[in-house]
């Protein structure tokens, strides 16, 4: 892999994500523990298998356990996290690998992420990484016991303060991320300008029909609910309003959209751009909706007071106007989106939550599906 990218008639550096990075220390504090010698650089097999080296700071152990930093290069797409150094102690046990976090790595509070009320958040990819880098380096120095594989961010509490962790119901330090293990750099306007060529793409393959979504997040229930390959859509990122005006100029006849309620309620409020630095009325929307039906004050707040949408809908849920508000709010993502679209592109639109106990279906998502689901065979 290139480590550079070049958008917009510049030449952009490729990072690594917080996750790249403590796969790296624990691979070099397992190798020193096994080895008994210190290192100053380790490789790892991102999660396409594409090898990658990582230099080492700070490398010290003892007779049971060794440690050793990786500095954060996010590359020419900084965040809060770069230059951060991510840490590994990793310890000699009886059996079975173990993956924790330890200071710095923030612990989950709330219910609707990745990782489970009470755990570090260490998100499932970084975790798979880290278990395959570590299970490749035991079976090559042929252990056969367990090890305890601690991961830490020096002065994570402080970087935590700069996120949306506190938001979300994680206290104590920064997430653990990344699902392909490189930070892609990329401006706003080339990410637009990429999402335009893969439209592009998919019209030069079928003028008619049009797959879209944010992101790969729900692609488990894309799969095993929908039987969709969420693969096939085109990414579109946050870019809603820009790829449905793409959409509408190309001349596509039918549109589908899937993704997860935390991004997508945002179009019942007419937002377009739906990056949380641009507007985030999650909870006003559902409070403002349930309000229309008459919900109680104390619930209204409680909505309100939720830290995520899954929280919210889940309050939600439990009262009997569930079904007119959820409707209420499908009936507002339609308005607005046929707005954008001018009402010149059939548009489609089903949306989940995690769980898939909330989701919301246009009247035709389903025949929609169908149309997609028998071009991927």
């Amino acid at each position: 892999m290139s480590d550079y990218i070049v958008k917009n008639g510049q030449k952009l550096k490729f990072g690594y994500t917080t996750g790249s990075c403590a796969a790296a220390a624990a691979a070099a504090s397992t190798m020193m523990l096994l080895t008994r010698r210190k290192i100053d650089g380790a490789r790892i097999f991102m999660p396409d298998m594409t090898e990658v080296f990582f230099l080492i700071e700070d490398a010290a152990m003892d007779d049971n356990c060794a440690f050793c930093n990786v500095v954060k290069d996010a590359g020419d797409d900084p965040d809060v996290t770069h230059g951060a150094k991510i840490g590994c102690t990793v310890k000699l046990t009886e059996k079975d690998i173990v993956i924790t976090g330890s200071r710095g790595v923030g612990i989950v509070t709330k219910k609707g992420l990745q990782c489970d009320v009470g755990e570090y958040a260490i998100n499932p990819v970084p975790k798979k990484m880290i278990r395959q880098n570590v299970e490749r380096i035991l079976k090559q120095y042929h252990y056969s016991g367990g090890v305890l594989i601690e991961i830490s961010v020096e002065n994570g509490e402080e970087l935590a303060k700069k996120t949306y962790n506190g938001r979300l119901g994680i206290v104590g330090g920064i997430s653990i991320l990344g699902t392909t293990g490189i930070v892609e750099p990329m401006s706003e306007q080339a990410l637009i300008d990429t999402i335009k060529v893969l439209v592009d793409r998919r019209y030069a393959e079928n003028p008619e029909s049009i797959l879209i979504s944010p992101g790969n997040y729900g692609e488990a229930y894309c799969k095993d609910t929908l039987k969709l390959d969420i693969n096939q859509a085109v990414k579109i990122s946050n870019y809603i309003g820009e790829t449905l005006d793409y959409i509408r100029y190309k001349g596509f006849k039918h549109v589908l959209l899937v993704g997860h309620f935390g991004k997508l309620i945002k179009l019942a409020a007419g937002i377009m751009n739906t990056h949380s630095s641009y507007a985030d009325a999650r909870l006003e929307i559902l409070a403002a909706h349930a309000a229309m039906y008459g919900l109680e004050k104390e619930k209204i707040i409680e909505i309100m007071n939720s830290t995520t949408t899954e929280e919210a809908l889940d309050v939600l849920k439990k009262e009997s106007i569930y079904g007119d508000v959820m409707r209420s709010i499908l009936d507002k993502i339609l308005y607005h989106v046929n707005m954008r679209l001018r009402k010149e592109v059939d548009f489609n639109v089903i949306i989940f939550n995690t769980s898939g106990a909330h989701v919301l279906k246009s009247e035709s998502a389903d025949q929609a599906t169908e149309i997609f689901r028998r071009a991927q065979v």
